[in-house]
């Protein structure tokens, strides 16, 4: 446990971050807590900075004496040769969005995989995991991979608009979980690989504010599919109203956001959050930005 009398200065890096949840969501749940806490936006789009400057801001974060970061799009993996250490998760998935600041260290983690893993057994529960299609191979990609195979997918096809790419996290999965359980390519394959795929995740930013669209052909949606979106600003994403409109099981992004949050806010203060009260808070959060 940390010392209830410690105040928690945390803020979240990034580009176009200003829907961002996760300042009201901490902060409540520390005010429940009991705990002083803040929680900014520094946002690279506002600061005029392009995304390689995430070095930039966490050395003034650390100068400034922020307990924390949370590190979102584009920068989960360009922050990595910018800090000290990589807890083994963070470390194996090449990718972080969370990042302690304690005793003169900068230590990544990634709680997006946990986050991840958590609301898929409690939004989709008994899903078919023979046959999985994953859509983006960056950062968030790369830690819905570890989830999923984690959750024990049978085989994975990892699908990017850069085929390279994709590929690379390919041969990382394969290596730590086995050959032949992950594959890689460009889009060109999306449709042969849906045709034989129980589920597909979404984890590029494509259905966000500032991404609007369809990541994908919807007649490539068969109601037999399960669909997950990674997106929760809006909830209810262009992909998950339509994959809900082919009759396909839904997850979308808000069982993500709250979990890795949880696991975020318990790396930054030592204290253990209420997950629970923090869903019921991004319900109310997400109705009153009326984007439920």
């Amino acid at each position: 446990m940390t010392d209830d009398a410690h105040g928690f200065l945390v803020g979240l890096v990034g580009s176009g971050i200003g829907p961002s949840l996760s300042p009201p969501l901490h902060e409540r749940e520390a005010d429940e807590l009991g705990l002083r806490y803040l929680y900014r936006r520094l946002d690279l789009d506002v600061l005029a900075r392009p995304a390689s400057a995430v070095g930039e801001v966490l050395a003034a974060a650390r100068l400034a004496g922020y307990d924390g970061l949370n590190v979102t799009h584009p920068c989960k993996q360009l922050v990595l040769g910018h800090l000290d250490e990589l807890s083994p998760d963070a470390a194996a998935l090449g990718a972080v969005n969370t990042v302690v600041l304690r005793g003169g260290r900068a230590v990544g983690h990634n709680t997006d995989w946990s986050g991840f893993a958590r609301a898929f057994d409690r939004g989709l529960p008994e899903a078919a995991l023979d046959r999985v299609v994953l859509l983006g191979a960056g950062g968030a990609g790369a830690a819905v991979a570890h989830a999923l195979l984690t959750l024990g997918a049978a085989r994975l096809t990892v699908l990017d608009v850069d085929g390279q790419r994709a590929g690379a996290l390919a041969g990382s999965l394969a290596e730590r979980f086995g050959a032949g359980r992950a594959v890689g390519g460009d889009l060109a394959g999306l449709p042969a690989a849906l045709a034989g795929a129980d589920g597909l995740v979404h984890a590029t930013p494509t259905g966000m504010a500032a991404h609007p669209g369809l990541p994908l052909d919807a007649a490539l949606l068969r109601p037999e599919l399960w669909v997950a979106d990674i997106v929760y600003r809006p909830l209810r994403t262009a992909l998950v109203r339509t994959a809900r409109e082919r009759g396909c099981r839904v997850l979308d992004g808000g069982g993500m956001a709250v979990f890795q949050a949880v696991d975020s806010f318990r790396l930054f203060t030592g204290v253990e959050p209420d997950a629970g009260r923090m869903l019921a808070h991004f319900t109310e959060l997400v109705s009153g930005a009326r984007v439920a």
